[in-house]
């Protein structure tokens, strides 16, 4: 339940970044703002996705 809430958030975060990144574009809102927000938005979608099956080892019996 928390996987899909969390996937869809990351979504609907690059959706946003994009469409204002494409206002940058068109010179309406500065395009050296708009490209980082951009890229963190996949950046964090792409390390929840990497991040969520990783084996963390065996805990240690002391």
């Amino acid at each position: 339940m928390y996987v899909k809430i969390k996937f869809g958030i990351f979504i609907l975060l690059i959706l946003i970044s994009f469409f204002i990144n494409i206002l940058g574009l068109m010179h309406l809102v500065p395009i050296y703002i708009t490209s980082p927000i951009l890229f963190l938005s996949l950046l964090l979608f792409i390390h929840s996705l990497g991040n969520r099956n990783r084996f963390r080892g065996f805990k240690s019996m002391k």
